[in-house]
């Protein structure tokens, strides 16, 4: 099973007569990824790795059936070629930009909403549900299918846990990277909730990071309503208040936001904690005992 995204996705990569829409495509076509389109204005009649390309999104869905979009254009660009994707009814809508401006992924964020499509990221590394479907950047070798479905705000962190569970022999059933920005598509609470309705996932990993207030939300769901065994790893326990560490979102502003007050929400809601990345995959296999 998989959430967001599986064998039947259609992808549409915006920008794909870049450098990264290009080389992500060929890697995305190469885990098995259906990439049937990509737009880049002005460049309508190219092929990037056989890929038709269009003008306009309107156009490319109508010519091959797309039903997913992935965003790789400058972040200049990204709002409009978002509400492009938006309004096309893609879904879910994949931005993989970094330095999107905050005003521009609140209006994003909101007509998406609005039309009841998914958004992933901006700033985030996309999703992968291994053996069937890549939209992003995630690397397809560290995966492995199964059980364990996987949230995080980081693709770093992402990848060191997904190949460290693939090591211990626990495979995935959906990687999903929501976005280190301050402003993101999909909270940890949207994917608990398609996860934890999973028939596929046995257990679920969080793994998150200083700053905001949607590891404590997460928290607050997973004691409610999740009955999955879940463990977490929340990176920036050492990082000093007020200083950005990494992703433009993980700043601590007072108590809310700290290390310690996800983690201790976290372990209050019967989520286990790993203390370092290298220890999720041994709590994963004694919940799943």
């Amino acid at each position: 099973m998989a959430v967001i995204v599986d064998a039947e996705t259609r992808l549409l990569v915006q920008g794909i007569t870049g450098y990264q829409g290009a080389f992500h495509t060929g890697l995305m076509l190469e885990a098995g990824t259906k990439v049937v389109a990509g737009v880049t204005p002005g460049k309508g009649g190219a092929a990037v790795h056989g890929v038709p390309v269009f003008d306009t999104v309107d156009e490319a869905v109508r010519a091959t059936g797309a039903n997913a979009c992935c965003i790789f254009v400058p972040a200049r660009f990204a709002r409009d070629a978002a509400l492009e994707a938006v309004a096309a009814r893609l879904d879910p809508v994949v931005i993989i930009t970094e330095g999107m401006p905050v005003h521009d992924a609140i209006e994003v964020v909101a007509y998406a909403r609005q039309q009841g499509v998914r958004v992933l990221g901006p700033n985030g590394p996309g999703v992968t549900t291994p053996g069937q479907c890549r939209v992003g950047i995630m690397p397809t070798h560290l995966f492995k299918p199964g059980p364990v479905g996987i949230i995080s705000r980081s693709g770093t962190l992402t990848y060191e846990i997904v190949a460290a569970l693939t090591r211990a022999g626990l495979g995935q059933s959906t990687a999903v990277g929501l976005g280190g920005d301050p402003v993101v598509g999909t909270s940890f609470v949207e994917a608990l909730e398609l996860f934890n309705a999973d028939a596929g996932t046995e257990a679920i990993v969080l793994l998150g990071e200083i700053g905001g207030s949607a590891e404590e939300q997460a928290a607050r769901y997973i004691e409610e309503r999740v009955d999955k065994p879940v463990v977490a790893y929340i990176a920036g326990r050492t990082a000093p208040p007020g200083k950005r560490m990494g992703h433009a979102g993980a700043v601590i502003s007072g108590t809310q936001g700290t290390a310690d007050h996800k983690i201790q929400a976290l372990e209050a809601a019967g989520a286990r904690v790993a203390t370092l990345p290298s220890g999720v995959a041994a709590l994963v296999e004694a919940r799943m005992r």
